[in-house]
């Protein structure tokens, strides 16, 4: 770059869209450009064709060019933009890309860096800004402009053949056309657009509210930040993980010493659910849009409709006429499903017909227009090669089946449950037996059944171990359970487990306390207990792996952060037996601080409602220990909070029980259960003859029925706020 005086008189009037131009091959990486002084560029490039008559004596040149004006950058960004925005369509959506990753790269570069002189010309759907902004401090509350409902199921062809005779029975037509998709198991959201661009992006969340993940979505590849029409609307869609990019993430995050995700489903909803986008960016995300607003006459139109649009649809939906061919359609898949690069696990049925769909409504849970054909879980046979114990947080003595490694629904699987010992005995499992296993959804692979003719004579019956292969401890299995447990509380299986629970998202979300930390800090028997975390300090951080001065202080922030949530969820963090979310809610309603528990009887405990003999007897017992009691009080010391909030004003629903049902119009579900509980009310997802009243929104269900029958109270909305409100 040092003779760039040399050649500045030669081609400083050249232009730089000239430059990039087929007409002159230009290398622009990084270490190529440099902005010189007076607002000039200068770029190193190899000269071709016409040029060889300047008869310069390199082959490399340095050219200096004067900055385009705005109107020109602006030009050619919105060029580049719509050049990589058509590659990224080709290659992404439709898998049929027409340059090479080199020249697309070129593209991209020249984008970046005209953008880059240029910063005001940035804007959000610039393909440069998928690459992930700044970390967020929480996810922001999206309401959903039409409720994303679920869909009933048909486990069966009877099941399958009933919900075509209700259609046909309901419109009264002798067949109907149906659309089949391929049912996604990954994690839906909803993507809204203005004027076609990307907008808003959300999950699912309970139908009714999602979470904002706009950020992470737009790392999505696949998902258009701008439509080949400047349309308002929004679309759904199923993220997911294909199987391959699942294993070798899972193989990098095992040699970071990280936790392995248990199947796509879960990393795909865990990398989109990262406060730090650039966290999703890192992941080959990818989504198939299965539902969009538009007035057409069917759902298939509405289907090629969005294709149109530049939205990425299964290739394997198909119309289908009449139930006949949903059935074939359907036992194809069955088989063909194991081929296919990414998991599914069943097949969605739609009514093609928007009128139709229109005619059958839905109820409040699901519309009555689709359905969801399951398949039965995938199975496969291989061998026991050894049986091991696992500990849990609660001192629980799992067995597990090591098996020779077997391709099943998509993942490799090497292990297996067992239970416990009764299950082993009643399936009578051996060492080197050949088994059924079987892989259902998010559940572990279990042990089905033993292939008993296989046996050569050579397998070896299992014994559970009489000592905790952790901590050499005695082992107990109290009568009429069928759970072994290690009796010694600081087992460090069981403290590795209790503190997981603790710093969990659903406990006290202590973010950058995950079970590779967890498993650092007492194996270095820096905590022994949940109120140990609390006295760490940055430098007790510093010599453990993989920590350096900010991610130590991470972990110190994340933990200090975390003293002042709601005191329930500390509650269930305590890891208490048979106290789990909804439990620990109860219990905090019904006592304002930890303290109060310390001496509270198993009556007492009996007398709220949702609490059971053995739940009161586990929560009575836990608080009577004065260890815990001492733990307690040392996580007051530190400064987390163990009272509850004081509940404001009257208690107009103090000892009231509600269900609620149907779609209310003014208050989602959620906010109507908080509110429920700040008036000393009991929100329930039953009822009962003890149910107080049922709340009916607008398309109740099966509880608005059952009420009736039990003769519960049913009021309107109107009438709820007015008992609860007084409005």
């Amino acid at each position: 770059m040092n003779n760039h005086n040399f050649l500045a008189g030669l081609f400083f009037c050249y232009d730089v869209s000239y430059l990039l131009s087929s007409n002159f091959h230009a290398t622009v990486a990084p270490r190529d450009l440099a902005v010189l002084h007076g607002g000039c560029v200068a770029f190193l490039v190899t000269p071709v064709a016409n040029f060889d008559t300047l008869a310069l004596p390199t082959d490399r040149y340095v050219i200096i060019i004067d900055n385009m004006n705005k109107n020109e950058a602006k030009k050619k960004i919105e060029g580049l933009r719509e050049k990589i925005r058509h590659h990224d369509y080709l290659y992404y959506v439709k898998d049929q890309p027409e340059i090479s990753d080199a020249e697309f790269d070129k593209l991209f570069r020249q984008l970046q860096d005209l953008e880059k002189q240029h910063p005001d010309l940035v804007t959000d759907d610039s393909p440069t800004q998928r690459v992930g902004g700044e970390p967020l401090k929480e996810f922001k509350t999206v309401v959903h402009k039409k409720p994303l409902q679920s869909l009933d199921n048909a486990m069966n062809e009877e099941e399958l053949q009933a919900f075509d005779k209700r259609v046909r029975e309901a419109l009264e037509k002798d067949k109907i056309d149906y659309v089949c998709e391929l049912k996604m198991d990954g994690l839906a959201v909803a993507l809204q657009y203005k004027k076609g661009k990307f907008s808003v992006g959300s999950t699912r969340g309970d139908g009714v509210r999602g979470e904002d993940i706009t950020q992470n979505l737009k790392t999505v590849k696949s998902i258009p930040l701008v439509l080949n029409d400047p349309v308002d609307l929004e679309v759904r869609g199923e993220v997911y993980l294909p199987y391959d990019d699942f294993v070798s993430l899972n193989e990098d995050r095992m040699e970071q010493g990280e936790a392995t995700f248990a199947n796509p489903r879960n990393a795909a909803a865990g990398s989109l659910r990262q406060l730090d986008p650039k966290i999703a960016a890192s992941r080959p995300l990818d989504i198939f849009l299965y539902y969009g607003q538009a007035k057409l006459k069917s759902h298939y139109e509405i289907l090629e409709y969005m294709k149109k649009l530049g939205f990425k649809t299964n290739p394997n939906t198909r119309l289908c006429h009449g139930i006949e061919e949903v059935k074939k359609y359907i036992k194809h898949w069955d088989t063909a499903r194991e081929k296919l690069p990414y998991e599914i696990d069943g097949i969605v049925v739609k009514v093609d017909s928007i009128s139709d769909q229109e005619k059958l409504g839905a109820t409040s849970r699901a519309p009555r227009w689709a359905i969801a054909f399951k398949y039965p879980p995938m199975q496969a046979v291989t061998t026991v090669e050894r049986i091991e114990v696992q500990v849990g947080r609660t001192g629980a003595i799992t067995p597990v089946a090591h098996l020779k490694p077997v391709h099943l629904a998509g993942v490799t699987v090497k292990r297996a449950t067992l239970h416990n010992e009764d299950e082993i005995k009643r399936k009578d499992i051996k060492i080197f037996d050949h088994v059924i296993v079987q892989r259902a959804g998010e559940v572990i692979p279990e042990v089905v059944k033993v292939i008993k003719e296989k046996r050569t004579g050579h397998e070896r019956s299992f014994h559970m171990p009489v000592k905790c292969p952790v901590c050499g401890g005695e082992l107990y299995r109290p009568e009429g359970e069928a759970i072994t447990r290690c009796i010694n509380a600081a087992c460090p299986a069981q403290v590795k487990g209790r503190i997981g629970l603790f710093t969990s998202r659903e406990a006290m979300d202590i973010e950058h306390v995950g079970p590779a930390v967890v498993d650092q800090l007492v194996e270095n028997k820096l905590i022994k207990d949940v109120a140990d975390l609390y006295k760490l300090e940055k430098n007790d951080l510093l010599d453990l792996e993989r920590f350096a001065d900010k991610s130590a202080q991470n972990v110190i922030d994340s933990i200090e952060s975390s003293k002042n949530r709601p005191y329930d969820r500390l509650l269930y963090g305590l890891g208490i037996r048979m106290v789990g979310r909804h439990v620990a809610t109860l219990i905090a309603q019904n006592y304002d601080s930890l303290e109060d528990l310390f001496d509270v009887k198993e009556e007492e405990l009996e007398k709220i409602h949702g609490v059971g003999k053995k739940v009161a007897a586990s929560i009575a017992h836990f608080f009577g220990e004065k260890e815990n009691q001492q733990l307690i009080e040392r996580l007051k010391k530190y400064g987390v909070n163990i009272k509850a909030k004081k509940a404001r004003g009257p208690q107009p629903l103090k000892g009231k029980t509600f269900v609620l049902t149907g779609t209310l119009e003014t208050l989602s579900r959620p906010e109507a259960e908080d509110l429920i509980r700040s008036l000393g009310g009991h929100p329930s997802s039953s009822v009962s003859k003890k149910t107080d009243y049922i709340v009916a929104g607008a398309e109740p269900g099966s509880k608005y029925d059952k009420a009736k029958k039990l003769g519960v109270k049913i009021i309107s909305e109107k009438e709820f706020k007015k008992i609860a409100l007084n409005e």
